[in-house]
């Protein structure tokens, strides 16, 4: 003989916990290189990533001194977007400026 779940006919029902996690984040990596001016990295660091004139300079200068810097901590997507944007910008201008995205 079967058994029956008889739940319904009892009027309780069965809940389903979905737990949620927190979306996994992806930092954004400048490298320096010797073509890229420094204007334009400044310039990409603003119309880009958002940053504050005063914070692009001191990035790119950490960027210049130290080889690479984080300029950003995003989710995937927003992540390869501001990469993809600023990638294309550089390539436009005629700069090889290398960024790369790493989870962080």
């Amino acid at each position: 003989m079967a058994k029956t779940d008889n739940s319904s006919k009892r009027g309780t029902s069965m809940r389903q916990r979905t737990r949620l996690d927190e979306p996994r984040q992806y930092k954004v990596v400048l490298h320096n290189d010797d073509i890229t001016t420094m204007d334009f990295v400044v310039d990409v660091l603003v119309r880009v990533f958002g940053k504050e004139y005063i914070d692009a300079v001191t990035l790119m200068m950490a960027v210049h001194k130290e080889g690479s810097a984080v300029v950003g901590v995003y989710t995937y997507d927003a992540a390869m977007s501001r990469m993809q944007r600023a990638t294309s910008l550089a390539r436009s201008a005629g700069f090889p400026l290398r960024i790369t995205c790493e989870p962080e």
